[in-house]
């Protein structure tokens, strides 16, 4: 099952447009130093994250398979050094591919199919630079988990997955959430095994 983005944007059917980055995100931020180096936000939409992340010492990518999504992303004032690029996370242009240090997930990975997953772990993690960091949040259960997208996922789940390619370093559950998801959501901090 795929899911025709593009006409989703162009329709205004964009129930996780919310106006603001992920309050997970910003919670961290403001507790945490500012991540560092190249960074590539994957189904970034209208770039909220890719510019809660934006600041002088790093480069955040904003990444969507949607082109209305980008030019949305583009209309808003740049924060430092953002980019938006159209394109399939799937086939990851080769100037994207082993030059990150970290891939921040929000609202990609629930919206891709199921069946799409073990793609999507091989395409973070060629994204990523040996040592990359993949920086999430999870959305668990969604209320439209059946038929999708979004699709929930469960901890055991996630480890499966992940857990070739990647080593989990921390994990824990947001403070904030958009409302509705409070408690519904994980994040996870993980670091690209040198295989």
């Amino acid at each position: 099952m795929t899911t025709d983005w593009e006409s989703r944007y162009q329709t205004g059917d964009m129930p996780w447009e919310k106006g603001t980055p992920s309050p997970g995100l910003v919670e961290y931020l403001q507790n945490h130093p500012p991540l560092t180096g190249k960074i590539l936000v994957p189904g970034c939409g209208w770039g909220h994250d890719v510019r809660a992340l934006s600041h002088s010492e790093n480069e955040v990518i904003g990444f969507d398979i949607a082109p209305s999504a980008i030019r949305g992303a583009q209309s808003f004032p740049a924060v430092a050094n953002e980019h938006y690029l159209s394109g399939d996370l799937f086939e990851l242009p080769s100037g994207l591919r082993g030059v990150f240090d970290w891939v921040w997930e929000h609202t990609c990975f629930c919206a891709i199919d199921p069946s799409m997953r073990e793609s999507y772990v091989r395409s973070v993690s060629t994204a990523l630079k040996p040592g990359g960091h993949l920086f999430a949040i999870f959305y668990l259960n969604p209320d439209r988990d059946t038929y999708g997208p979004p699709f929930g996922v469960t901890p055991t789940e996630l480890d499966g997955l992940f857990g070739t390619d990647f080593e989990l370093l921390n994990e824990w559950q947001p403070g904030a959430a958009y409302a509705g998801r409070e408690g519904r959501e994980r994040m996870r901090l993980l670091k690209k095994k040198n295989l």
